[in-house]
C-alpha cells in the first residue's frame, strides 16, 4: 500500500496551489516510473530539451487549474 501524501486539494492560497500543482506533476512522473536511477538516468537528456520543459509546463498547468477548481478560485476574491 502506498503512503497517503494528498490528504486534500485545497490550500490557503493560489501560491500553494501552484507548489501543489507541481508536486502533483512531480507524483505522476514516480508512479510512471518509479525507478530512481532511471529517472536520474534520463533526467539529463529531458532537461536540456525545450519541448520537453514546455511540456512540464503544460502538465503543471493542468494541475493548477485542478486545484484552482478545487479551491473554488480561492473563493473569487
Amino acid at each position: 500500500m502506498k503512503q497517503t501524501w494528498l490528504p486534500s486539494l485545497k490550500t490557503k492560497n493560489p501560491q500553494e496551489g501552484f507548489e501543489l500543482a507541481i508536486k502533483l506533476a512531480q507524483k505522476g512522473v514516480e508512479y510512471t516510473q518509479p525507478s530512481e536511477a532511471i529517472r536520474n538516468k534520463l533526467r539529463p537528456k529531458y532537461s536540456r530539451n525545450a519541448n520537453s520543459l514546455i511540456h512540464a509546463s503544460e502538465v503543471i498547468a493542468i494541475h493548477f487549474q485542478t486545484v484552482a477548481r478545487a479551491n473554488n478560485y480561492w473563493q473569487r476574491r
